[in-house]
């Protein structure tokens, strides 16, 4: 069972700022970016000459292929704080599905979801492949997902740097229930343990860290959903104990010995994929199930990731 203060509200009223924030943008007749400079750099020159490269090197439908090899990774954190009820208890977090930009990619997840049975499923953003344009060819490929979605406690969700609010009225209709800078309390067993959930703090810029946990009591166990990882040491300070974030693709594709070139985040490069630790914070980030600019992969396989919490000791 959850329990929330997030009824109170409606969902427009709680993305109004986002909405604003796209009205503003549609009437400059361009997409919100706020990293203006290198999102020009990227469209215009890195994307086309890697595209180009990728293609007279004979590597693009290698590339596309690795797209399609969706992995599930199973990883577990321990911690001291957890009420007992929840040692156990199992999180499929995915994230920048991107569903999109791939053609097969929706029904490979389906298929890699069905065995799979979570508590909770969260989704850290970036349903959509391009960050303009029409929405339309997103909705059937997430509701072919979450039709062999079996979640004990249902699916949350807070949108990225490439969703617009539309998304999120159209998923809510699918039974996608939404975090906007808010918080629900998940309940087993006669315990609790929190889930809070921002708005996107890269292009939008309209996340709240304090707003989202105002209702969670001090001592109460905290998992944040956040698009990047930027926030990390805003969420260490405010006693969050697991941060589980996307954007960053891990690079999308890396070199070896080289790693990643680009990964989009204000956070050390540690933070940008896989498993980390700030203080006594945990958080994972994932690489995503989907693709960024170009639907291809090298080195840097997609992913969907099931988490499971433990009792230390």
């Amino acid at each position: 069972m959850t329990s929330s203060l997030l009824q109170e509200r409606s969902l427009a009223a709680r993305l109004r700022r986002r909405i604003e924030i796209e009205q503003y943008y549609a009437a400059l007749g361009r997409p919100c970016r706020r990293h203006e400079t290198f999102g020009y750099l990227e469209r215009y020159c890195l994307k086309p000459l890697l595209r180009l490269g990728l293609k007279a090197s004979g590597l693009y439908p290698r590339g596309v292929a690795n797209a399609l090899r969706l992995t599930v990774r199973e990883i577990r954190f321990e911690f001291s704080h957890l009420p007992p009820a929840f040692d156990g208890f199992r999180i499929l977090h995915l994230s920048d599905l991107h569903i999109d930009g791939v053609d097969g990619l929706a029904e490979v997840m389906a298929e890699r979801i069905a065995d799979l049975r979570p508590n909770l499923c969260v989704i850290t953003g970036d349903f959509r492949f391009r960050n303009e344009g029409s929405c339309e060819r997103v909705y059937p490929r997430v509701e072919l997902i979450l039709s062999h979605l079996l979640s004990d406690h249902g699916v949350y969700a807070i949108l990225g740097n490439h969703d617009v609010s539309e998304i999120a009225f159209r998923l809510e209709e699918m039974g996608v229930q939404w975090l906007v800078n808010d918080a629900i309390a998940i309940r087993k067993g006669g315990e609790a343990i929190w889930l809070a959930g921002v708005d996107d703090p890269y292009d939008f810029r309209c996340d709240d860290l304090p707003a989202a946990l105002d209702a969670v009591p001090p001592e109460g166990f905290k998992i944040l959903l956040a698009h990047t990882p930027d926030l990390y040491r805003e969420a260490a300070a405010a006693g969050v104990h697991l941060y589980l974030c996307g954007h960053t693709h891990g690079g999308q594709i890396r070199f070896p010995l080289l790693g990643a070139l680009f990964h989009h985040a204000q956070a050390p490069r540690a933070l940008i994929m896989g498993a980390w630790r700030h203080g006594p914070m945990y958080g994972y980030t994932s690489p995503g199930a989907g693709c960024s600019s170009l639907p291809v992969r090298f080195n840097c396989p997609p992913e969907i990731t099931m988490i499971e919490l433990g009792k230390a000791g």
